[in-house]
């Protein structure tokens, strides 16, 4: 389900940002599929999904061990980080919090646990300091994790998993939708980080940025004309799989909207890409017909179609 680059073996995933929405039953999942089975159906056709839910509220162990194990070997979870942390708090002293999200289950996901996704709101301006304390405290590996996750309050007691399955690097993404974030100085500062700047398509409503920060590209296509709602048309497809195909060889393509000095070290870099345009159950088709365009294998045909996994029994038990 995963393409690689010949050379540093540098990935290439399309998915989509959650899987649990009412209008796609029918739709994108075969009538009749049982609910239950609706992860198991996206993770076969998809090889990546957005964890979203764990934005909203902190999830508990057995929630992430079952979504480690509903999914095949080698798909990988993008899990968006809480909310609290990023609009409620706005990232001040948040080293609690932070214990309490990695103590959470994150760990149960295992090798498939990838890019964390820390997005920040549109009334949050850029403050240098500010960032700079929110990223230090960031875990780099599961190692420093599960160090951070021991520091967890008194409400995680006898729900936290502190222990992770593997050791393994963590990486981390931020979307920002303050125009106060184009700023060169944000995009060093994410660069001595090693954190990636999401590139993220919004209609317009909020930057675009495209700066190279990190050894990976983390891009959210919430529609380009109507926000959550507009599909993408062959043209944009195009656009934006020249784009992807530019990023993961080590480039950066001619028309880019940036803002820092440079691209940053030249090299292959791995590629997450997730459609977020859920409301008229355009995502799961728009990831298939953009995998296909980049020759990235999935459960889908060139037209985002799909036929329902052999041995699949979709009635409803």
């Amino acid at each position: 389900m995963v393409v690689h680059h010949k050379q540093d073996l540098a990935s290439v995933r399309i998915g989509i940002s959650g899987w649990r929405y009412a209008r796609w039953r029918g739709v994108f999942y075969p009538r009749g599929l049982a609910q239950r089975l609706e992860l198991r159906f996206a993770a076969h056709m998809l090889p990546t999904i957005e964890l979203n839910g764990s934005h909203y509220a902190l999830q508990q162990p057995a929630s992430y061990q079952a979504w480690h194990d509903e999914t095949p070997e080698g798909f990988r979870f993008a899990v968006k980080g809480p909310r609290y942390i990023t609009h409620m708090l706005r990232l001040r002293d948040v080293r609690t919090p932070l214990a309490n999200f990695f103590a959470s289950g994150l760990f149960a996901l295992g090798r498939k646990l990838e890019p964390m996704l820390w997005q920040f709101p549109p009334s949050l301006a850029y403050d240098a300091e500010r960032c700079e304390a929110f990223f230090t405290l960031l875990p780099q590996d599961t190692e420093a994790a599960a160090a951070l996750a021991r520091a967890h309050d008194a409400r995680m007691q006898g729900r936290a998993l502190l222990r992770p399955r593997a050791a393994q690097r963590l990486r981390h993404a931020v979307e920002v939708r303050h125009p106060s974030f184009a700023d060169p100085a944000f995009v060093a500062q994410l660069r001595r980080h090693g954190i990636a700047l999401v590139v993220a398509d919004t209609a317009g409503r909020w930057p675009l940025l495209e700066d190279l920060t990190a050894d990976f590209v983390y891009v959210r296509l919430h529609g380009d004309e109507e926000l959550y709602a507009s599909g993408y048309g062959d043209a944009a497809l195009d656009d934006w799989a020249m784009r992807v195909r530019a990023w993961h060889t080590g480039g950066q393509h001619a028309q880019a909207h940036t803002v820092g000095k440079g691209q940053g070290r030249r090299r292959a870099r791995d590629v997450f890409v997730y459609f977020d345009n859920d409301v008229k159950v355009h995502a799961p088709f728009d990831a298939g017909r953009l995998a296909a365009r980049l020759q990235v294998p999935t459960g889908m045909d060139a037209q985002g179609g799909f036929a329902l996994p052999h041995g699949w029994d979709a009635a409803p038990r």
